[in-house]
């Protein structure tokens, strides 16, 4: 007993070492995707597209649906070579890309596809190699002067578009996978979707931020399922988490609270350590696990805001969408742990051998991935 104390004890200091190194050292990510973000705009019988975009990731020719991390595609090595190109040649090859990108982004107008162009570009120069580079691009178009409604396809393969009509009252706002096509965008706005409406379409969002691309609050989530079979200290573990998270969530998206992602990335990837160390140590839920979960909840919501921010938020559903985001990613949650309880809890949870042979090995493994992540994030 007094072992694991004196484990307990050091496992305390070293996250409080590492949470200081986080805010001291950790430059911000680099190589995660993030979405595109398109603001939406017709005027003077001009529709234009107004586009904040990572270049390079398209330029290389990787498969934004499916990467999570650029480091670790195909074309990477072709993706750093172009974020090292200055302005100037990063633009010389977008325009040798635009003939393809001008085919695959599809604009009707009434049913009609309108031709687009590139009307504009800034990218900024070269910073620092470490930190991703986002460019604006506009593509414009004509637009009869009695337009009524708009549509985009965004193609496979280009990732997320966060798409936001700009003007009119009770704008669209949407979530665009790569292949997806918007809704019919009335011009004159009007869209004014219900509640049920906008929760219903942010879920998948929130789930999407756990399975696939979550994979660290996965591991954190598998960290908590490996400490024990029994049902009572898995609810109350997922209980804190879940309130957690729920309540920095929300603080995150409405700008009460924020921390940088350079801070609050490292100290989660510290928290899957901390769990999965843990889970070889204690045989039984102790009064401070639950708690300490829920302070890493507080710091995994942040996370989930972060993601949630780039997003956007539609106008006059700020409640729906950010209700509809949380009950995704419980839904990815849950999921998770089910997946986990079909695969090994329930075909050998019960086996005296369990804890030794299943759940001691996976949590050693996952604190070696998250101890990996920890100093990734710091590091490099």
């Amino acid at each position: 007993m007094f072992a694991f104390f004196k484990v307990r004890s050091m496992l305390v200091q070293l996250l409080a070492v590492s949470t200081l190194l986080a805010i001291t050292l950790a430059p911000v990510q680099a190589h995660e995707v993030s979405p595109t973000v398109a603001d939406l705009t017709v005027a003077q019988g001009t529709v234009t597209l107004d586009l904040r975009i990572t270049l390079e990731s398209f330029l290389a020719g990787i498969d934004l649906d499916a990467a999570e991390d650029t480091d670790e595609v195909p074309a990477a090595a072709d993706y750093d070579v172009l974020r090292a190109l200055d302005a100037a040649a990063l633009e010389a090859r977008l325009r040798d890309f635009a003939p393809q990108l001008l085919r695959d982004v599809v604009f009707n107008v009434d049913g009609v596809v309108v031709p687009l162009a590139i009307s504009a570009v800034n990218i900024p120069e070269m910073g620092d190699i470490e930190l991703p580079r986002v460019s604006q691009m506009m593509l414009t178009g004509p637009v009869p002067a009695n337009a009524a409604a708009l549509q985009l396809d965004w193609p496979k393969g280009y990732g997320t578009l966060i798409l936001r009509q700009m003007g009119p009252e009770n704008a669209y706002t949407g979530y665009i996978s790569g292949g997806q096509s918007t809704p019919e965008i009335a011009v004159a706005g009007g869209e004014a979707r219900g509640f049920m409406s906008v929760l219903v379409e942010y879920i998948p969002v929130g789930f999407d931020h756990i399975v696939p691309k979550g994979l660290d609050h996965i591991l954190f989530v598998l960290g908590l399922f490996f400490f024990s079979t029994a049902l009572r200290p898995l609810l109350l573990q997922v209980t804190a988490f879940t309130l957690a998270h729920t309540v920095t969530l929300a603080l995150g998206a409405l700008g009460i609270v924020t921390i940088p992602g350079s801070i609050v990335e490292p100290i989660i990837a510290a928290s899957i350590v901390y769990v999965a160390v843990e889970n070889v140590f204690a045989r039984k839920l102790n009064p401070w696990r639950p708690v300490i979960i829920f302070i890493f909840g507080l710091l995994h919501g942040l996370g989930f805001a972060s993601v949630l921010g780039e997003f956007g938020l539609p106008a006059g559903q700020f409640v729906a969408a950010l209700i509809g985001f949380n009950v995704g990613v419980e839904v990815g949650q849950l999921t998770v742990i089910a997946v986990a309880f079909l695969v090994v809890g329930y075909w050998f949870g019960s086996k005296d051998w369990y804890r030794a042979r299943i759940a001691i090995p996976a949590s050693i493994i996952i604190a070696v991935v998250g101890a990996y992540w920890f100093v990734e994030r710091v590091f490099f």
